[in-house]
């Protein structure tokens, strides 16, 4: 949210300076650089300039919140997972103590790890987050992951339901792994450095230009620093809506750790 914030204050300095330069140069031009034919044409390429800057940003802004509520969904989606595999073990009976502890310890590590702004979660075993980053992917949860799994493949059922009970555990198994992948995955920049610095450039033309046309007066000064104002909240809103389930709360996530820890009834 910082480097959000940051990137924004940039921008409107950059927009507000543009156009100050464009108003600087104005009264400096030739006489026949400022005869109405020419200022008509600077509208009517400002105006095209325009057209196309809403509409890339309108497309960015619709962008960024589809992933952002993608990333919500895939959050819930997970949680709910983790508790099915914690039940479907707990249904398999004696013998998913382990698996089961290392599944609530993973879920009490994924939470203490990634919402590092909330208090950490009761855990039934020790929580250690060294090393993890707060938002990608991580080798010590995907080995905690594992482990999980082998000690399903490590179980000996006694009849043909406990059999079945345990194939039905690495299935989930294998769905979890699956929503875990698309979560990492949906941690990605909401616009590439490259775009982003040629939608810089685009704005910042677009200022020049409409400093060099504009009156010089504190209404058209005025105007000109609330446009910059919006635009430079458009950019903070496209750079820090993260779509990743760190920007949800971890309601959900404790909600599930809450499940595997309760005790049976």
């Amino acid at each position: 949210m910082f480097a959000a914030a940051w990137s924004a204050l940039m921008v409107f300095v950059l927009l507000c300076a543009s156009a100050g330069l464009g108003r600087f140069v104005r009264p400096r031009l030739p006489e026949d650089h400022r005869r109405p034919e020419t200022v008509a044409a600077m509208q009517l390429m400002i105006g095209m300039l325009v057209t196309f800057i809403a509409i890339v940003l309108g497309l960015l802004t619709a962008s960024v919140k589809a992933a952002h509520d993608s990333a919500g969904r895939d959050m819930q989606e997970y949680a709910l997972e983790l508790t099915q595999l914690d039940q479907c073990m707990r249904n398999y009976g004696p013998g998913t103590e382990a698996a089961r502890l290392m599944l609530a310890n993973y879920t009490a590590t994924l939470i203490a790890s990634s919402w590092t702004s909330e208090p950490p979660p009761a855990a039934p075993g020790p929580v250690d987050t060294a090393g993890i980053p707060r938002i990608g992917p991580s080798p010590t949860l995907a080995n905690m992951l594992n482990e999980v799994y082998l000690a399903l493949r490590r179980l000996e059922p006694a009849s043909a339901l406990q059999t079945g009970v345990r194939d039905d555990c690495v299935s989930l198994w294998s769905k979890v792994m699956a929503t875990r992948r698309t979560s990492i995955e949906d941690d990605r920049s909401p616009i590439s450095r490259p775009f982003f610095s040629v939608l810089v450039f685009w704005l910042v033309a677009t200022f020049v230009s409409i400093g060099l046309v504009a009156p010089r007066n504190a209404l058209s000064l005025a105007g000109t620093v609330l446009v910059a104002v919006a635009l430079s909240l458009a950019i903070f809103v496209i750079l820090g809506l993260t779509p990743y389930f760190v920007a949800f709360p971890s309601s959900e996530m404790r909600e599930a750790l809450a499940a595997m820890t309760a005790p049976a009834r």
